[in-house]
């Protein structure tokens, strides 16, 4: 199914609250979420045909359109339900759920005031973001040469469209260099997170040592994460983290929606091990999201 084109595959797609066919879900090339940006988004995972965190997804959505400024012409409860009604008519046991809100084509120029919103969810089966062999031996990162923006300039704190530009950037910069991912640091040089996930390190000592999200999106699974750990009575250490700290640490993992928990093998010149603290932590997350009982 990934080999599909995600323009030529079959289905509906909730499109301004219709069901619509997958092919025919479509909007105008003059319109201000393609050439401005004005577009928020999420990336949801279902699990055993149930959407995991769907209010939580939701929330921030919202909380994202607000921060853009964007009027949504749909409720909480609306977009719940579509949600769970696209995956429904979709058949989606195992795999992904994208909901979108964009401005369209009422005004092409900077300012946006009469455009209309749209809202479109699109929901199709999908696996592991990356390699399965890669997550079991651990993934090899590059340090970017792009940095995220500082708090000041940016809706740092949404899953704004606009602000994934410099993560493509990086994922292809590190792509090239044969990478699997990038670790991106901050406005002040410190680290931040990889491109589209969290970053945690283990000391020797089996603390957790993870960036304050103040420049970066505090993930939903992040926030699981840190539950979890602190439920298996391992300590976990929110702050700043300088580069060069990195040789302190024995362990590297990233957390994200679709990423789930990838351990990191190498980070630039720094090897870490893929070691049972990590491991556990993502048996128990794997155990979370299926409802299962961990071991």
């Amino acid at each position: 199914m990934e080999s599909i084109p995600y323009d030529k595959r079959s289905g509906k797609i909730w499109f301004n609250g219709e069901l619509v066919e997958w092919t025919k879900a479509n909007i105008h090339v003059l319109n201000h979420g393609l050439h401005y940006a004005s577009c928020v988004f999420e990336g949801e995972r279902v699990y055993d045909g149930e959407i995991f965190k769907l209010e939580e997804h939701t929330d921030r959505l919202f909380y994202s359109a607000r921060r853009m400024g964007i009027k949504v012409p749909y409720n909480k409860k609306e977009i719940i339900e579509a949600s769970n009604q696209i995956i429904n008519v979709q058949k989606v046991s195992n795999g992904y759920v994208r909901p979108v809100i964009w401005r369209g084509s009422e005004m092409m120029a900077i300012s946006a005031q009469k455009n209309k919103t749209h809202v479109a969810i699109a929901a199709w089966e999908w696996g592991s973001y990356f390699d399965p062999k890669l997550k079991i031996e651990g993934i090899r990162l590059n340090i970017s040469s792009w940095r995220r923006p500082a708090p000041n300039s940016v809706p740092w704190d949404t899953k704004a469209a606009g602000l994934y530009m410099i993560c493509t950037l990086s994922k292809h910069e590190a792509e090239s260099k044969g990478f699997t991912d990038s670790l991106m640091l901050d406005h002040e040089d410190n680290i931040a997170e990889a491109t589209g996930a969290n970053i945690f390190f283990k000391t020797e000592n089996n603390e957790l040592h993870t960036p304050i999200p103040d420049s970066f999106l505090d993930g939903i699974t992040r926030r699981e994460i840190i539950s979890i750990a602190k439920s298996k009575d391992i300590k976990v250490i929110e702050r700043k983290i300088s580069p060069d700290e990195m040789n302190k640490f024995v362990g590297c993992f990233l957390t994200g929606t679709a990423a789930e928990v990838t351990p990191v093998s190498q980070i630039d010149k720094y090897s870490f091990k893929v070691c049972n603290l990590i491991k556990g932590l993502s048996e128990s997350y794997q155990a979370l999201v299926r409802k299962k009982t961990a071991a």
